[in-house]
């Protein structure tokens, strides 16, 4: 009888903890198309998104439409899908390597990115130049590190971190020679800016890059969630339950690396997200990644759209991201790493 309620309770919490996941992205979703300098009333923002869908014009709501569907609707949504990549990335990461304090940049990618996008605001500025010399050298980043890490034919995840360490170090190094040589009145405001993290001026194109990448690297891992369960147990013992820990692992870490890579072109570093999330996650749904990686979507696209509205509408000027997910994220994982000592259970 006992075993019956216990049961029964656990099903509705799973059912509660899984309806407050499903519902806080949208609730916040449409409270971000609400709130900004430029107040609308939740009655207004429903009938334009309703009038949008139907292909309905109403008189005397053009401003209220424009700033609704050109400006809040493409940052809100480009914020959920970055905030969601970046949580599974840093959860996929925590299970590949048994780790709980490494996050979606610990292989260098996101130092990589940064040059890219540093050098392609000193060289040009055009943004389409910055977003895709960042893409193109957070990917290069991640090949260095392989490069680095091979030993005697195979890599060793002990092996890939310290050589993603190398390389971040490497490309921090450069991000800093380019602060150096920069225009201190002109290109140097806006590389420190931009590598601070902003959704500002985010458009329906940034979307058309981030929803097939972002989005390709959330389904694949995904997909890989119950393996990830598995590459997290000895390497042997995960061969012999018929997979291929190398292939796997590999297609979970280039997942993971599109994810990455493609945020920071669009958006900037962006820090604590990817280490602080999944370790929220399993608080609500414990290791399991096949429930945890679903709970970093939804988590992670709520918070990182939190932390937007709270960026846009504290101050007059907006504060970048990476300062408040810092400030946010910093004191809570320090509680984290006092209450379970850096391991999870």
């Amino acid at each position: 009888m006992r075993a019956e309620r216990s049961s029964s309770d656990e099903s509705k919490k799973s059912t509660l903890i899984m309806t407050i996941l499903i519902l806080m992205p949208l609730l916040a979703f449409f409270l971000s198309l609400c709130i900004g300098r430029y107040q609308i009333e939740a009655g207004r923002t429903a009938s334009i998104l309703f009038s949008a869908i139907a292909h309905i014009k109403q008189a005397g709501l053009e401003l209220e439409q424009s700033i609704v569907l050109d400006i809040r609707l493409p940052r809100a949504l480009l914020a959920m899908m970055v905030g969601a990549g970046l949580a599974v990335s840093g959860a996929a990461f925590q299970g590949l390597f048994g780790n709980p304090l490494v996050s979606p940049h610990i292989l260098g990618v996101s130092s990589g990115a940064g040059f890219g996008a540093a050098m392609g605001i000193l060289l040009s500025g055009h943004l389409a130049v910055v977003q895709l010399l960042a893409l193109l050298f957070g990917i290069l980043a991640v090949m260095a590190t392989f490069m680095i890490s091979r030993l005697k034919g195979s890599t060793q995840l002990f092996m890939l971190v310290l050589a993603g360490v190398i390389v971040g170090a490497f490309f921090q190094a450069l991000i800093s020679l380019i602060k150096y040589v920069a225009d201190p009145q002109d290109k140097l405001p806006t590389i420190v800016y931009w590598l601070m993290g902003s959704l500002t001026g985010a458009s329906f194109h940034d979307l058309l890059i981030a929803i097939p990448l972002i989005g390709a690297g959330i389904i694949i891992i995904f997909l890989l969630r119950w393996r990830i369960n598995i590459l997290s147990l000895d390497e042997d013992e995960a061969r012999s339950m018929g997979i291929n820990v190398q292939l796997t692992r590999w297609i979970v870490i280039a997942a993971a690396t599109i994810i990455t890579a493609t945020s920071v072109s669009l958006c900037g570093i962006i820090g604590w997200v990817g280490l602080v999330i999944p370790h929220i996650g399993r608080m609500l749904v414990e290791t399991d990644h096949r429930k945890l990686i679903p709970a970093c979507i939804s988590i992670g696209a709520f918070y990182l759209l939190l932390i937007d509205d709270i960026a846009r509408t504290a101050t007059a000027a907006e504060i970048p991201l990476s300062i408040l997910t810092a400030v946010i994220g910093a004191p809570f994982f320090a509680y984290l790493l006092r209450k379970t000592g850096g391991k999870w259970s």
